[in-house]
């Protein structure tokens, strides 16, 4: 029996009651005409910004301009990756049928390759990883350029890597004065002509604002150019470079080492004029080895940053230590900055007035500021971190005072600074540099801050350093986690033995059982840091001054 078709409801209403819904609606809308007239149309507020009178407006203003520089950089980052990835699918695009041939590694091996790498690099050590980089650029390297900050040229170099070089005896070593604009030009000069006795030195000012790669920017004629876009140096470290290269008579690769934010990328990019390299405000950017090619005949290898050794002073740890490879404590490390300052040219530079102690100064200087705490309370911490970004930055000038006279290191003598010198035309170097010194603006002496750098410093490019210190350190928590667990033991049986009718253990066992375990972790720490500390200075026993 077929079933009967059910019949859909119909939408169909009398005239009365469609002209009746039609009429409530009409009066809904006119109620709240009337209503929005009484109150007044509402335009969209502006932002007033932050009043004059409010305490922390600095505080506010800072914390805003340093958001807003954070999303331009996350947001050029992703763009630059997105031009890596639209890259490397044109070129797939375009050789659709190309496959690797027996004798070179295909893309995809190389990928394979390269994620493997990645993925061992997340594993390992980053301190370990920064020395095998290191090796490897100092390896391929036929000219090594040692960066050096010109507000601490001493401070910058690392004997441990001069002496490696050295003792190759197939390279050349240069010094390279970077940053120079923001030392005066008379503290510029005698840096200069302490170093160029032993190695050749160019004064170099690197450009921090170039156009990315892959970027076709139009620049307008009548538009002035900024202070950070012009680079001071490029043309004498060029000829540099490109007359050793016609010695030679063969392609040549550059290295550019260095220890963390002395500027090593900024200066490829300066070579280059575009932004193949990746720089920052933070410290320890690069973690990897790049090769950039600068024309047929010259290639440039960027690496990462040298890793500073503990027996160093602790204002060179300060200032040598990058926050994303070792935790910087901001209150020590800018204490350590402070002791060497010169105390009468900090007060004028921070505009505060005398102080005694580290803490009175970071204190005076978070008022001065505005950076207070929950409660009204200066934010000391805050004014340490402050200080240390500062010192450790591109733009706040002091200054250091070269030795009165020159004394070479323990592994140059003669003839090697002879053999280091071969090959480049000294002459026309001398001859850049006074125009490159000439042309750079510098802050005044008066305005400078005076820093007291100790003597050269130390670093690490052995990898065995960390993997020993690791094994010690592993093997001495393991011995001292077993004693601490046979005296806990021990201690209970003893109580027990006391006290057999009680069948739970007293209040007192419970509260000695913690500290107990505790200073059994307190002197597994002070053994192992005794240990890496002698692990540390059999490998680098010699301090070069």
């Amino acid at each position: 029996m077929k079933r009967p078709k059910l019949k859909k409801a119909s939408k169909r209403m009398t005239c009365h009651k469609r002209y009746k819904i039609q009429k409530k609606i009409r009066e809904h809308h006119r109620k709240l005409r009337k209503e929005a007239k009484k109150q007044g149309r509402k335009k969209p507020r502006k932002d007033p910004g932050v009043p004059n009178s409010a305490p922390f407006k600095e505080a506010v203003l800072r914390e805003a301009e340093l958001r807003k520089q954070r999303l331009e950089e996350l947001k050029q980052q992703q763009k630059l990756d997105r031009q890596k990835e639209q890259e490397k699918k044109r070129k797939l695009g375009s050789n659709p049928s190309a496959r690797p041939s027996d004798g070179e590694p295909g893309k995809e091996a190389l990928g394979q390759c390269t994620a493997k790498n990645r993925a061992k690099s997340r594993k390992q050590n980053p301190k370990k990883l920064h020395c095998q980089e290191l090796k490897k650029v100092i390896a391929a390297s036929d000219v090594v350029l040692e960066v050096l900050d010109a507000r601490d040229p001493l401070g910058c170099r690392c004997p441990q890597v001069e002496e490696a070089i050295v003792q190759s005896q197939q390279k050349r070593l240069v010094l390279v004065l970077n940053k120079s604009d923001l030392v005066p030009k008379e503290n510029l000069e005698s840096w200069l002509n302490y170093l160029k006795q032993e190695l050749p030195t160019v004064v170099f000012r690197a450009s921090t604002s170039l156009k990315n790669k892959g970027k076709i920017s139009e620049v307008k004629k009548k538009a002035p150019l900024l202070k950070n876009t012009i680079c001071f140096g490029k043309d004498g470290l060029w000829k540099l470079l490109d007359d050793f290269q016609k010695t030679q008579g063969k392609a040549i690769q550059v290295g550019v080492i260095g220890f963390p934010n002395v500027g090593k990328s900024s200066i490829i990019n300066s070579l280059k004029e575009e932004q193949v390299c990746n720089v920052g405000v933070s410290m320890g950017l690069t973690r990897t080895m790049q090769v950039v090619p600068l024309d047929k005949q010259v290639t440039i290898i960027d690496s990462p940053s040298l890793i500073v050794s503990p027996l160093n002073s602790s204002a060179a740890l300060a200032l040598r230590t990058p926050a994303s490879i070792e935790a910087v404590k901001p209150l020590e490390a800018a204490s350590a900055i402070l002791s060497q300052a010169d105390k009468r040219q900090v007060v004028l530079k921070y505009t505060v007035p005398d102080y005694k102690t580290p803490v009175e100064f970071f204190t005076l200087l978070a008022q001065r500021r505005g950076l207070h705490q929950k409660g009204g309370s200066p934010n000391v911490e805050g004014a340490a971190r402050l200080l240390w970004s500062e010192w450790t930055g591109a733009s706040f000038g002091y200054h250091c005072q070269p030795p009165a006279s020159w004394t070479p290191p323990p592994y140059f003598n003669e003839s090697t600074v002879a053999d280091m010198k071969r090959g480049f035309d000294l002459e026309e170097l001398e001859r850049n540099n006074a125009h490159s010194i000439q042309a750079i603006r510098g802050p005044r002496l008066a305005s400078s801050v005076l820093f007291q750098s100790p003597c050269m410093t130390n670093g690490i490019l052995e990898e065995k350093v960390f993997e020993e210190s690791a094994k010690h350190s592993g093997r001495k928590q393991e011995k001292m986690e077993d004693e601490g667990m046979d005296s806990d033991q021990e201690s209970v049986d003893g109580n027990m033995n006391e006290k057999p009718s009680d069948l739970s253990p007293p209040e007192e066992i419970l509260e000695s059982l913690p500290d107990e375990a505790t200073a059994g972790e307190q002197s597994a720490q002070s053994s192992i840091l005794d240990k890496t500390e002698e692990d540390d200075a059999y490998d680098f026993s010699t301090d070069y001054v």
